[in-house]
């Protein structure tokens, strides 16, 4: 009996002290699990804090960024943009001024009417004379255009023959002549030497082109002293340009 009480008592106790290890176990791994838990809120927290604090951080430098990027490219645009713009307007400026010269420096000025000009006659320089120098110097007071030739009647209008132009001698642009300034013509009269064709003449007629055809009215010019001895059947007549051309007014 009394080794089976003891036996009893024994095993009440070890299963006490088992309860008791269990009990300190668990608390121990609850207050560890607990003291863990703490333990960790307190870095979970600061992590949260410091991932809170730099993506705070991240987003005001991203915005302080973002702003100076805006305002860089604001800026930038801004600038950009003006000097494009400035470019745009300084070249369209200069575009409309440029136009607008080019517009003046190329307009067609009304052709000249035989009241406009001043025709003089000089003989060239060589012996027998085979041509004049035909010079019409714009009397106007505004500028005007010379078209083509002159037309040529050496002797009654009526009458003469026509002199024909030399296309050769054609220029590549209208000849316009301002107020005082002067155009020539180069006007070939005979082939020089006496013929029984020739034609002594004090003066002859030049008429103008106008943009339709030839002009209403006639100019009389004067002979160079002694006179013209005129071939009509040799004659022929350049185009009115600024100055004599080697090559194109050789005819």
């Amino acid at each position: 009996m009394r080794h089976h009480r003891k036996n009893t008592v024994l095993a009440v106790a070890a299963v006490a002290a088992l309860s008791l290890g269990l009990t300190a176990c668990g608390g121990s791994a609850t207050g560890a699990k607990d003291a863990g838990s703490a333990s960790s809120a307190p870095q979970a927290a600061a992590g949260a804090a410091t991932a809170a604090t730099g993506a705070t951080a991240g987003a005001t430098e991203g915005a302080t960024g973002g702003s100076a990027a805006t305002a860089g490219g604001s800026t930038g645009g801004s600038t950009a943009g003006g000097s494009t713009a400035g470019g745009k307007g300084t070249n369209a400026s200069t575009a409309s001024t440029g136009s607008a010269t080019g517009t003046k420096a190329t307009a067609k000025a009304p052709a000249c009417a035989h009241g406009d000009v001043r025709i003089t006659a000089a003989k060239a320089d060589e012996v027998p004379t085979e041509h004049v120098v035909l010079t019409a110097t714009n009397v106007s007071g505004r500028a005007c255009t010379l078209l083509k030739y002159p037309l040529l009647a050496f002797g009654p209008i009526q009458t003469a023959k026509d002199v024909p132009a030399v296309a050769k001698s054609r220029p590549a642009v209208p000849v316009v002549v301002k107020n005082g300034e002067s155009a020539y013509a180069n006007v070939r009269v005979s082939l020089g030497g006496v013929h029984e064709d020739n034609k002594v003449v004090n003066e002859f007629t030049v008429n103008l082109f106008a943009s339709d055809g030839p002009a209403e009215g006639s100019v009389v010019v004067k002979a160079p002293a002694g006179g013209l001895a005129v071939d009509e059947a040799a004659a022929k007549t350049g185009y009115w340009t600024y100055e004599l051309r080697n090559g194109a007014d050789e005819f």
